[in-house]
């Protein structure tokens, strides 16, 4: 009980950023004939409590093999991305079909309304290096209107891997295409794949998080030792990355309270992909001495910071990062290693007021948590006299004691009689994952 009511807590703490976005959860078919599927019905419906909106993707490859064999049937293509002939259409269609009747019915059974739309506009793949791909198709664009039409009306859009175009033709689609072709068209804060593997796997196990930038380069470095449909997932989250989407998951879609486990947890189970959003942080310079002074003393002026001379300021730049808007900084942070105690200090956390409440503040600390893990540290400290709440409520800190800090920082502690909050925060191996 008391597990459960931590966790609880944790998904509450995600609750503000996400209200009133999307996710688009793209499930294999293989997922949706397991046996934990209702309690992804479950979780899913949970999200939607949320005031969080939610569009699902299906795909069907695992029903076309199944049907494929009941009807002894050699079908040219599984997942939508080869060659489709007429009977492996008529076969998609047929098993597409089956797989989104029994979502539909699904999400009925959990008091959720959902829609199956005609919202994905399909032209032919056509001939690619000499070879027809007859019925296989490609998303020429998403039907956004009728889409947020559902949404706004909290139906929840169920899409299969099938297209037409404007006379009606139909087409194979690939599923995970389809899913990042919706995410972009909704704006959708995270794209979230839910398949029979426990993420993307590199040579020592699970790789739990990479930006767009590292995932591209995996994906050419052991393009040759991934299955085919890890290769597409990877293909695919790297695309949704590059053309706007902040967080793609790939997930076991098998593991009870999976979805949950990986959208409201700093661990996550699987593997997450993700845009670099700190692309406006950098390393301070001795250049930033005067902006940086100039915000510390904003926070000195509110008793929010301790003062430090512009000399001392110069001694440790090094220590420092910024936030740039229009290449101007308006938010800094330090952090202050302790190597041989495995700690750092997040110190002089400051955003300057005309840039407050846009999240700056949060991308800061989880710059510096990055920062801390990228030099093998374990444990994070900060020292607050008015913002712990929100270091505890929004940053995954709790409190602590001055034991918890190394001796040498201890000392200034003590000598400085401000009797700040020493608050702490368990780096573990992964970044944050919200």
């Amino acid at each position: 009980m008391h597990e459960r009511l931590t966790h609880f807590r944790e998904i509450l703490r995600y609750v503000p950023r996400f209200r009133d976005r999307v996710f688009v959860i793209a499930i294999d078919g293989a997922i949706v004939e397991d046996e934990n599927f209702p309690n992804l019905l479950l979780d899913i419906a949970l999200v939607r409590s949320l005031s969080i909106r939610v569009a699902l993707v299906h795909g069907a490859a695992h029903q076309v093999r199944r049907y494929a064999e009941l009807f002894r049937l050699t079908p040219s293509d599984h997942d939508g991305t080869g060659i489709t002939d007429r009977p492996t259409l008529d076969l998609a269609i047929t098993a597409a079909n089956r797989v989104t009747h029994e979502v539909l019915e699904g999400l009925s059974a959990n008091d959720l309304r959902a829609a199956c739309p005609n919202a994905i506009v399909a032209h032919p793949k056509g001939i690619l290096g000499g070879v027809d791909h007859l019925f296989t198709g490609r998303v020429e664009r998403v039907d956004a209107g009728l889409l947020q039409t559902l949404l706004e009306h909290d139906i929840i859009p169920v899409i299969p891997p099938l297209g037409c175009d404007g006379v009606g033709n139909p087409y194979r689609l690939n599923s995970d295409a389809v899913a990042v072709e919706v995410a972009k068209t909704l704006r959708a804060v995270k794209l979230i794949y839910l398949t029979t593997d426990a993420g993307i796997r590199g040579p020592r196990g699970v790789v739990r998080q990479m930006t767009v930038e590292e995932a591209e380069t995996f994906l050419k470095r052991h393009r040759a030792d991934l299955t085919p449909e890890t290769v597409t997932k990877l293909t695919h989250a790297v695309r949704a990355g590059k053309e706007g989407v902040e967080r793609i998951h790939i997930i076991d879609g098998r593991e009870q309270e999976g979805l949950l486990g990986e959208v409201f947890s700093n661990e996550g189970i699987g593997t997450l992909v993700y845009a670099n959003e700190y692309q406006s942080i950098r390393p301070a310079q001795k250049k930033d001495v005067r902006a940086v002074f100039h915000l510390i003393q904003q926070g000195v002026q509110t008793d929010e910071l301790v003062k430090r001379t512009r000399a001392d300021l110069e001694k440790q730049i090094g220590d420092f990062f910024v936030f740039e808007v229009d290449r101007n900084p308006v938010a800094c942070a330090a952090l202050h290693l302790y190597p041989e105690q495995g700690k750092a200090e997040l110190a002089s956390v400051y955003v300057d007021d005309r840039y407050a409440n846009q999240g700056i503040g949060a991308k800061l600390i989880h710059y510096a948590e990055g920062l801390a893990r990228s030099k093998g540290l374990g444990e994070l400290f900060c020292l607050s006299t008015q913002a712990f709440n929100y270091f505890i409520q929004k940053a995954g800190f709790r409190l602590g004691t001055p034991d918890d800090l190394p001796p040498g920082r201890r000392e200034k502690y003590e000598q400085h009689g401000r009797r700040s909050q020493v608050l702490v925060k368990s780096l573990g191996g992964d970044a944050p994952r919200g």
